[in-house]
Parts: C-alpha cells; sequence; structure tokens
C-alpha cells in the first residue's frame, strides 16, 4: 500500500508479492475473526476488537514485508489509484489485480483451513444498505489519503499509518471497513464473522472504488507530485 513499485523486481516477483502479501492480510482478517468469536463468548464487541487489532498489525508487518518489492497494494482500488498517477504502468495492473483477488481467494481458504471450515462457503452476513455502502465510500477515501498523503510527504510513515487508519476504520465505519475490492469478493466466500453476503458486494466495491477516486483527485491537487513509473 505504499502505492509506489520497484523496477528491480521483475513484473512476476512484484504480482507474487502481491498475491502472498493479500494471502496473508485475508488470512489475518478471517481467521482473527473466527478466533475472535470463538473465544469471545458471544460478546460482539470484543470479537471486533480481537479482528481489529490482528488485521492492523498484519497490515503493518506485510506493507514493511512486502512494500520494498511491488509497492504492497493488496488492493485493487490502490493499483487503479496508483496507474492512473503514473505509478504501476496500465499493462501490469490487470496481472496485479489478478494476483490481489486469487491471493485474497487463497487467504481465506488457508483460514478456514486452520480452523477446519469449508474451504468456501458462501457468506449470510447481511450488510446492505446506503449507510453501508456510505461506509465503504468514506473507509476507502480515507485509506487512499492516507497513503497519498503520507505516500508523498512521509513515505517511511505509511505502513504504521495505514495500519492505524484501517485500525480506527473498523470502528468508526457502520461496514467495518473492507475499503478493497479483493477483500470484499474473498469475504463474501467466507460464513464466519467477517464475512459480507455476496449479493451485498457489488455495492460496497463501487462504493469502494469512488471513493479511492476521490481521495486520488483530491490529492492530486493537495499534493500534486506524482510517483516515477516504473521502466
Amino acid at each position: 500500500m505504499t502505492a509506489a513499485t520497484t523496477p528491480q523486481f521483475s513484473l512476476l516477483q512484484r504480482a507474487t508479492a502481491e498475491a502472498v502479501g493479500t494471502a496473508l492480510l485475508l488470512a489475518a482478517v478471517v481467521g482473527s475473526g473466527i478466533m475472535g468469536e470463538r473465544l469471545a463468548g458471544g460478546n460482539m464487541a470484543v470479537a471486533l476488537l480481537a479482528n481489529t487489532l490482528a488485521t492492523g498489525a498484519a497490515l503493518v508487518a506485510l506493507i514493511l514485508t512486502f512494500g520494498p518489492i511491488s509497492g504492497a497494494h493488496f488492493n485493487p482500488a490502490v493499483t487503479l489509484a496508483d496507474a492512473s498517477q503514473g505509478g504501476t504502468r496500465w499493462p501490469e495492473v490487470p496481472l496485479y489485480i489478478a494476483a490481489q483477488i486469487g491471493g485474497a481467494f487463497a487467504g481465506v481458504a488457508a483460514a478456514h483451513t486452520m480452523f477446519e471450515a469449508p474451504l468456501f462457503f458462501a457468506a449470510r452476513h447481511v450488510r446492505s444498505g446506503m449507510a453501508q455502502a456510505f461506509s465503504e465510500f468514506v473507509a476507502t477515501f480515507g485509506l487512499l489519503a492516507v497513503i497519498w498523503g503520507c505516500g508523498r510527504l512521509r513515505s517511511s510513515a505509511v505502513p504504521f499509518a495505514v495500519g492505524a487508519y484501517i485500525t480506527a476504520a473498523y470502528w468508526f465505519t457502520a461496514s467495518t471497513s473492507f475499503a478493497n475490492p479483493a477483500v470484499t469478493l474473498a469475504r463474501a466466500a467466507s460464513d464466519t464473522f467477517s464475512g459480507i453476503r455476496p449479493a451485498d458486494a457489488p455495492a460496497f466495491i463501487v462504493a469502494q472504488l469512488l471513493g479511492a477516486a476521490a481521495a486520488t483527485a483530491l490529492f492530486g491537487w493537495l499534493v500534486p507530485s506524482r510517483p516515477e513509473p516504473s521502466p
């Protein structure tokens, strides 16, 4: 999620980093949701807190690990925003997004396997309505604002800023801040604490893309520098 790619690594290496990083992120999101729900004894606030802390901590670690290789986008909205600003090359975008989506489903499958659940099963967790969709717009707008602001002004802070923002956004958004189309699609295949009903996923994804576009436009004016494209 550093929104910058590193030219010394091949496209295959970078796509692999995106796939593995996104898989580990989803394993953390779904796995901690299952564990939190099992241990919380019906206390949903405690389960959400466990899910939140694990996700935020995992994000920091994963961005520090994979950021120097691929930019650690782990998110199609970030990749599209980065490409629109001259970062990731447009011909590379489809492979990045495919790697992110494939990695996300692999991470869900890994979490399910660890907790002895079916590999994939459609979620029944209803997350519908305008408030939920608007929450995803706000969550993704904020995420991209953090990435662009820190990435252009204090890049070393990006992993910690992103982890902190997502940790907070789990609690201040009604949707618990998916803020990621790949995450949304994969969590629709998990009927667990962190799942989303497949019918509700399209509205989330549209809101996420709109939020990312709005933040990118704003920071194109606030901080108009552009990342150098990879060769």
